[in-house]
């Protein structure tokens, strides 16, 4: 592989890819870069998202992975990386483009941030980016968070330096909210040194998981938040559920399935309230992820930060009882999703991975320090040779 030929090109042409903890399946992004840093000219030309059969969503779902299954996933996320790689290099071609490398988030199978009261840490993504490269005959970027964890910090969220590059201006301050399984949510001002992004807690994960285990499977989500719209919240849950320790942490932060996954944050709970009607429960889950991001931004955003406007993404961004519980409760802020800024919602994180991805090859740091933690910029990812 010629890195310095890559990085000479003046238009790079890159495919990122991304799993996220709600395990629907690889989200994929053809993206047409200028440049590196600051200076970056970014384009979306493709999205597309390969879906998990529903055997293989329960397994990546399972609280009980030994090493056994989680090898055996490693390779045969690999391939289904590389499927959906494959898909988007076609369409590079029909437009007379060729790909000139892979940035693979990979799959979060564990995370343990560093904690204000210490123990041990680490990460771990899978999806290996050997297959990937030997299926594509591309090189892949991959393991973005390792460095950044090794430098001091939480190795999450890494959207943040995308969201600037792509949603900067000088005349304001914007939030970017984006609701995948876990939410995060970074304050793009001017300055890159004035960036501020930390996880809110939990998002799609916890309402997925809700009615999932309340349907008996027959759901996995709540299409449009329908479902949540039909209940009334249950204060005592709601309570409850906003009583988890992680929301009163400071910034820098991040979360994960460890914190808010089906088995430790709510299935002991709902078996609790069976009582109530499933539309209830779901309703009171959307709340509390309303109301967790809403208190997170007025805790820990609005002291300090003149924001205008919040751009909404990920899977959470269309379900409408959510978004509406945001615009209701963030009062004064004008709520709109990606789309209304010309970048798809559902794409935005493989296009960030692309993005940081970019940035691997051409050497540039991508880490956001004042976001994760790290005690200095570092350059994130590994690189797989062909």
């Amino acid at each position: 592989m010629d890195l310095d030929r890559i990085r000479a090109k003046s238009v790079r042409f890159v495919i990122g890819l991304m799993s996220g903890t709600s395990c629907d399946g690889v989200d994929a992004a053809l993206v047409r870069i200028k440049g590196a840093g600051a200076g970056m000219h970014i384009k979306l030309v493709s999205f597309q998202t390969l879906p998990y059969p529903p055997a293989l969503r329960m397994r990546l779902l399972s609280p009980h992975l030994d090493a056994k299954e989680i090898c055996l996933l490693n390779f045969e996320l690999g391939e289904r990386f590389a499927e959906a790689a494959n898909e988007l290099a076609a369409v590079a071609a029909e437009k007379g483009e060729e790909v000139d490398f892979i940035a693979s988030h990979g799959h979060t199978i564990a995370h343990y941030p560093p904690m204000p009261n210490g123990g041990a840490t680490g990460t771990l993504q899978i999806g290996e980016s050997a297959i990937i490269a030997e299926r594509t005959g591309l090189p892949v970027v991959s393991d973005f968070r390792p460095r950044d964890m090794a430098a001091g910090g939480q190795g999450a969220p890494l959207v943040p330096y995308a969201d600037w590059l792509l949603f900067r201006r000088q005349d304001r301050t914007v939030a970017c909210l984006n609701i995948g399984g876990i939410a995060n949510i970074t304050v793009v001002p001017w300055d890159f040194d004035g960036i501020m992004a930390f996880d809110t807690g939990p998002g799609n994960m916890a309402i997925d998981g809700a009615v999932s285990l309340l349907t008996r499977g027959s759901l996995q989500m709540d299409d449009k938040g329908a479902m949540a719209a039909r209940g009334v919240v249950i204060d005592e849950f709601l309570d409850y559920l906003l009583d988890h320790p992680y929301f009163e942490l400071p910034p820098p932060k991040s979360a994960g399935r460890e914190q808010f996954g089906l088995e430790v944050y709510l299935r002991d709970a709902l078996n609790a309230r069976r009582a109530h009607k499933a539309e209830d429960l779901v309703a009171t889950v959307t709340a509390a992820v309303a109301y967790s991001i809403i208190r997170a931004y007025n805790r820990f955003i609005g002291p300090d930060h003149n924001v205008c406007r919040l751009i909404v993404s990920g899977g959470g961004s269309h379900n409408k009882t959510l978004l509406r519980r945001l615009d209701q409760g963030l009062e004064g802020m004008t709520v709109r999703t990606s789309n209304a800024y010309g970048i798809s919602s559902d794409a935005r994180e493989a296009l960030a991975f692309a993005i940081l991805g970019n940035e691997t090859v051409c050497g540039v740091p991508a880490n956001v320090p004042q976001a994760t933690g790290a005690r200095q910029p570092v350059v994130l990812g590994k690189i797989t040779p062909v």
